[in-house]
């Protein structure tokens, strides 16, 4: 299998299922579930061309992204690590400390996968956080700590643990909902599926051409 292709649940895996010379796994909710099962997968049945963190996601505040939208990370973006003070967040290279062979949360994507993959989709930065946002308040904090459009909770852990094992990796997601106060939110889960379903696989044809 020559692409690696890891979801949080069955539903997004299933909507792969069209994709050829892949290994397609759920490997659950979360940066935890997330980064395990991808080094497991790659140390049990790698080699693979590379690593995608795939899934649906929520839209930030102030884009122009639509329900249904495909979009890829140009960067994969940890939004909680780091110190909270009275005054500020600080991320982790305002504390002087390294998340791994990059600067600050940004977990870097791979550069030609990304240019491949932004000549179909939009491309941003995409939070991976740990708690959704399901207030107006958090929503804009997620978006002004990572400068990100889009949030879910695996791409930075995915794409970290692959990077750790030497394997190239990117993040692409289909957007479900808006994030913000729960009560007003808008979501299309089955529409975003199908999205998934019926536009990731070509874009992932694409990339390993």
């Amino acid at each position: 299998m020559s692409m690696l292709l890891i979801t949080a649940v069955s539903a997004e895996a299933d909507a792969l299922s069209g994709t050829s010379d892949a290994m397609i796994i759920a490997g659950g909710i979360g940066r935890t579930n997330a980064a395990a099962a991808t080094t497991q997968a790659i140390l049990e049945h790698g080699p693979f061309d590379f690593v995608c963190s795939i899934g649906i996601a929520g839209m930030l505040p102030d884009t122009d992204l639509s329900l249904g939208e495909t979009i890829v990370a140009e960067t994969c973006v940890y939004a909680e690590e780091g110190l909270q003070t009275n005054e500020a967040f600080m991320d982790m290279a305002a504390m002087g400390f390294a998340l791994g062979d990059f600067p600050g949360n940004q977990v870097p994507v791979d550069q030609q996968l990304l240019q491949r993959a932004s000549a179909h989709v939009s491309a941003g930065p995409i939070a991976t956080v740990a708690t959704c946002s399901g207030s107006d308040q958090q929503a804009h904090l997620v978006a002004r700590r990572t400068n990100a459009i889009a949030e879910a909770m695996e791409g930075a852990a995915v794409v970290h643990a692959a990077r750790r094992l030497g394997l190239p990796a990117i993040e692409i997601r289909t957007i479900s909902n808006t994030t913000g106060d729960r009560t007003r939110q808008q979501w299309d889960l089955d529409g975003a599926l199908h999205a998934m379903s019926k536009n990731i696989p070509s874009i992932l044809e694409e990339l390993h051409t």
